[in-house]
Parts: C-alpha cells; sequence; structure tokens
C-alpha cells in the first residue's frame, strides 16, 4: 500500500503551464504551450493554468455563493437530492454518499449541475435549483460560470489536441456540441481536528472517470496526488488565479496510455475554515467510440484496450462510485 504520511519534501512537482499566448493567439508561444501540456500529461498527470480567461471576479462570486448554499438548512439542501433528478445526477449529496476508496466515506458535501436539457439519457437532464428567494444570486452565478468554464475546457482540448499532433479541432465535435455532457459540482470539505485527520478523507483515492477535469481550490489545501514509483502522496499547492487540470480514464485509454490519468485524494482539512472546490468535467459524447487515437500506436503496435463507448464508460465507473465500493488498490511500483 502507498506511504501516507505527506509530512516528507514532496516527490513530484506539479507543473504550472502559462496559456496566455494561446489565448491571444500567438502561434510560437502556442507550440511551446503544447509541448509543455504533452510532458505534463505524460507525466504526472496533472498540471496548474494560469493565464487563462475566466474572470477573478466571476470565481470569487462563484466561491461566495458556494459557501451560501452549503449554509442553508440541512433540509432546503435535502429537497434537491440528486435521487431526484431525471436521470442527469443532477442536485445534491449530502456527506457519506460517495466511496471512492475502501472503508472510507468521503467527507464533502456536494452539488452537482450541467447544461439544462430535457429529461433524456444517462446523465442528461434538467438541473435542480434552489429558489431565488432562498439563495439569491445562486443559480445566475453558477449558470455565468458554467459558460464560461466550459469555454476554457473548449480551448484546452484544442491544446491537448495540438500537444498530440491532430489538427486543432480534433476533439471540437466531442466536447463542444449541444450533446456533449459537461457536469460542474460544487464541493464542501467539513473542517475537522488533527485526531480525526488521520481517520477521515475529503476524498478518497481515485482517478477520474471522464476525458479532462478543470478545478479550482480555494488556499486551505488538501488535495495530493499520487507518484506510483516511490508511493508517496503529494500536496498541489494554492496557486493564485490557476486551475488545476488533470487527465481521466478515458483519455488514458483514448492516447493508449501516452497521458496519464493519477490517482489523486482530498485530504479533510485541518482548518478553522470548511475547504471549498469546484470541478469541471467535460465527458463527450455519449455515443463516441474510445478508440486509440492513431497518432497514439506505433506503426505495428496494437492498442492497449479494446474500443468502448462513452456511456458504456461512465456507466461503470457512476456504479463503482455509488453504488459498491470502490476497493481498487493502490500499489508501489518502487
Amino acid at each position: 500500500m502507498a506511504n501516507t504520511d505527506t509530512g516528507a519534501a514532496p516527490t513530484i512537482t506539479i507543473p504550472v503551464i502559462d496559456i496566455s499566448g494561446y489565448i491571444q493567439g500567438s502561434a510560437p508561444q502556442t507550440a511551446h504551450i503544447a509541448t509543455q501540456l504533452a510532458q505534463a500529461c505524460r507525466s504526472p498527470g496533472f498540471f496548474q493554468i494560469v493565464g487563462h480567461d475566466v474572470p477573478a471576479s466571476l470565481r470569487a462570486r462563484l466561491l461566495s455563493q458556494t459557501a451560501q448554499f452549503y449554509a442553508l438548512p440541512a433540509e432546503t439542501k435535502a429537497a434537491l437530492h440528486r435521487g431526484l433528478s431525471a436521470n442527469g445526477a443532477r442536485g445534491y449529496e449530502a456527506l457519506g454518499t460517495e466511496v471512492l476508496e475502501g472503508s472510507y466515506t468521503d467527507q464533502k458535501e456536494g452539488f452537482m449541475f450541467g447544461r439544462d436539457l430535457p429529461p433524456g439519457r444517462f446523465l442528461q437532464g434538467p438541473n435542480l435549483w434552489p429558489a431565488e428567494s432562498v439563495c439569491p444570486g445562486f443559480r445566475a452565478t453558477m449558470e455565468e460560470y458554467f459558460t464560461a468554464v466550459r469555454g476554457l475546457s473548449v480551448k484546452m482540448f484544442r491544446l491537448l489536441a495540438l500537444s498530440l499532433g491532430l489538427e486543432e479541432g480534433y476533439f471540437d465535435g466531442f466536447v463542444d456540441s449541444r450533446d456533449s455532457v459537461s457536469m460542474c459540482r460544487i464541493h464542501r470539505y467539513p473542517a475537522v481536528t488533527p485526531e480525526m485527520a488521520s481517520k477521515s478523507r475529503g476524498a478518497g483515492a481515485h482517478s477520474d472517470f471522464g476525458a479532462m477535469t478543470l478545478l479550482i481550490q480555494d488556499d486551505i489545501g488538501g488535495l495530493e496526488v499520487f507518484h506510483r514509483p516511490s508511493g508517496t502522496w503529494n500536496p498541489v499547492p494554492y496557486v493564485d488565479n490557476a486551475y488545476i487540470v488533470n487527465i481521466g480514464d478515458m483519455m488514458e485509454q483514448w492516447t493508449n496510455g501516452r497521458y496519464m490519468s493519477t490517482l489523486h485524494r482530498v485530504i479533510s482539512p485541518v482548518s478553522d475554515h470548511d475547504r471549498y472546490s469546484v470541478v469541471f468535467f467535460n465527458e463527450g459524447l455519449l455515443d463516441q467510440v474510445i478508440d486509440c487515437i492513431p497518432t497514439c500506436v506505433k506503426p505495428g503496435e496494437a492498442p492497449m484496450h479494446k474500443p468502448l463507448t462513452v456511456e458504456a464508460h461512465l456507466r461503470k465507473r457512476y456504479g463503482d462510485s455509488y453504488g459498491e465500493n470502490n476497493t481498487r488498490e493502490i500499489q508501489s511500483e518502487a
């Protein structure tokens, strides 16, 4: 099993990549950014981006509204429970809803929303919102942020395509179509005492289900990334105005293992304050077949995985997370 001691010096460094050159349309800087991205996606599979175009004022309002929502009475939040969602996995999740690591029950609250659609296929449907009178400005802020971060996600997939030697718009149909599944989830991690921290997980060790994740966290910290060669957990430091980006299982398979989906967890915060974070998943088209990208297989080499659809992959992972315990072992390769 992995060493859970986080007091030692970090084994890995999480790269910080400035993408402003791409946002501004500089071809030389874009090529450099794509190279940095390729290196970070190979290892450690996590990086942070700065120089993006999501306004700081919007992100500040987002975190303020997140705290306002979680201060609501328990019965008000329970009235928005995800079990009431029409096949869309939207709405509120109470503490202990999700199990991501063995016997650890996640100590976090969550609220999921996405593109507001009529009831339909898996992960598609209408959102659940608190009344404006109950949580003023919440829905408007969440919808404004969703539009902004979804736009940033599309840009990141374009950079990802360039990093793989593909046309810039290679993933556009996958992530930027009307039926592309994209979801946003706000989290509250209650503060714990030092004695409780060793027996608790904010979020258990897991790798993300989909293709790419974009996360903002506050300055309390707690997110850790697993380094397989040394069997150590390494903190992801808070960087002002940064998004944390990581590759998910779906993209690791799509790239034939070239890009890495890395195990990570959240330690329950030992603090006088709760921890807040906001995560965005762009999971793509449900009918997309995840087959090896042509630039990720050498002549004469066979793909490592059998093709499967996005929907089949996501249904299994959601079932593991919200159904039976996820007992995936964390093994050291040392």
